[in-house]
């Protein structure tokens, strides 16, 4: 009959607590009311954006390409991010394994002998040979808000790993463009060098047969010196950029290899930027701020639930004997319920509640935060893509134009129309319009990064890559 009863008491109890278990109190997350503008771009009202695309589709360079893998596989916050998420992911598991029993097998033995006074021997031994199990009662949530609140911390460091992986790609791809864009300039430079001394030549027989002054012929040997400097200048500022290229891909500083920079840049007629609501889809970074707010909601759950009590049951089936030949013979059995209701402990649940809900408006502060930081970014992304056409466009123009102008100013300074004061200044203005032309193509692809990085793009393989969740 005392078994039937114990029984009776475990299934009693395991009902209780299974019906029990549904209750979670605390307020569930909900997103905040963010008002979104209706629209990212005036002109475009397409569903689809530019971030959707993947990398590969974005930079065809295949040096680029290479580049862009490497750093992915070696830079060094890449590989701290992967090794935090890997903590976190265990961490969860923990959390997880804390809502259900913990089942333990103990082997104890005790040999002890006492002889108070010489001749009182007593002899006190113990084995033992038990299976235990402790269970906390989740009664009103707080294991299940302790699992949520890491599954969403986990879940952040995925989303940091996405947006380290947006941000590096948009990195390396712009300093490779500003690496190929130095190596033009340097290029227009060295040209514009041998330009001078053929200028220095002519303005030097010029001076000797008499047919101009000395001032032209040392204004020439300035210009010459003064072009001459701007080449070491570039030159370091290119192994400066090799050496951010290579730490970036997790490398020591060494040669970069890299393409030239096109001479024609293609324009797209319509820019695909998608819907606002989307945007906070696409941007892994909005994301990570919105699963640190459910975590941090989370522990406010948490917290309120230590206000009430904690149970916890504990069990034990196995053998107790003072013999080790009597073990198998010396069944025992342990049900214990333990129950603990905090009293007075002088505030201290209700002031950590207090601080967790603060700790949870900071959060929902931070997302909204980032989502305002992630719509500015893409329109700022979008002035710039439409202006940099425009520049493009006067500065292609600004070029050609400079260029003929230096070719008439040749010829004329030849047939003596014009002094070398004429020629120099068509000499400078030409080399200001190549530079000005080169740093224009530049920014387009640095306006093109921008762009694909502010709508959130970079960090899936391919359109067939998994969605966001």
């Amino acid at each position: 009959m005392k078994k039937t009863n114990y029984i009776y008491l475990v299934l009693c109890t395991l009902t209780a607590t299974l019906f029990l278990g549904s209750c979670q109190l605390g307020k569930h997350y909900t997103r905040p009311k963010l008002n979104l503008p209706e629209t990212l771009d005036s002109t475009s009202v397409d569903s689809t954006s530019l971030g959707d695309y993947s990398w590969e589709e974005m930079y065809t360079d295949t040096t680029l390409q290479t580049l862009i893998r490497k750093t992915l596989t070696y830079n060094k916050d890449m590989l701290i991010a992967a090794a935090r998420v890997k903590e976190l992911a265990a961490m969860k598991r923990i959390d997880y394994a804390n809502m259900f029993p913990a089942v333990g097998v103990k082997a104890y033995g005790e040999k002890e002998g006492e002889n108070y006074g010489g001749d009182h021997y007593k002899s006190s031994n113990e084995f033992d040979l038990k299976i235990g199990a402790t269970w906390e009662l989740d009664l009103w949530g707080k294991l299940r808000w302790n699992r949520d609140k890491s599954l969403a911390e986990f879940m952040g460091s995925i989303e940091n790993q996405r947006a380290l992986k947006m941000t590096l790609i948009a990195q390396v791809a712009q300093a490779y463009f500003e690496l190929v864009a130095l190596d033009n300039e340097l290029s227009i430079v060295r040209k514009t060098v041998d330009a001078r001394r053929e200028s220095l030549h002519l303005a030097r027989i010029r001076y000797e047969g008499g047919l101009t002054s000395e001032t032209a012929f040392r204004q020439a040997q300035v210009e010459l010196a003064r072009t001459a400097t701007l080449v070491p200048d570039l030159e370091r500022k290119i192994a400066l950029k090799e050496n951010e290229i290579a730490f970036l891909s997790g490398d020591y500083p060494h040669h970069i290899q890299r393409s030239i920079l096109p001479e024609e840049v293609m324009f797209t007629n319509s820019l695909p930027v998608g819907l606002p609501s989307t945007l906070l889809e696409r941007r892994p970074d909005v994301r990570q701020a919105e699963q640190a707010l459910i975590a941090a909601n989370a522990s406010v759950g948490a917290a309120f639930t230590n206000l009430f009590p904690t149970i916890s049951l504990t069990a034990s089936y196995g053998a107790e004997s003072a013999e080790l030949k009597d073990l198998l013979k010396s069944p025992y059995h342990l049900l214990s319920v333990n129950i603990l209701q905090p009293i007075f402990a002088m505030g201290k649940n209700r002031a950590m509640l207090k601080a967790k809900k603060a700790a949870c408006e900071q959060a929902a502060y931070a997302y909204e935060k980032a989502v305002l930081n992630a719509f500015k970014d893409a329109y700022n992304a979008i002035v710039e893509f439409n202006k940099i056409k425009e520049v493009y466009e006067t500065r292609l123009r600004l070029e050609q134009a400079s260029k003929s102008a230096l070719d008439l100013a040749q010829l004329q300074y030849i047939n003596g129309v014009i002094g070398y004061m004429d020629l120099l200044d068509a000499q400078r203005g030409y080399l200001d319009a190549q530079i000005s032309l080169s740093n224009a193509i530049r920014d387009k692809q640095i306006t093109m990064i921008n762009l694909y990085k502010a709508l959130g793009g970079g960090w899936k393989e391919s359109n067939t890559s998994q969605q966001p969740m």
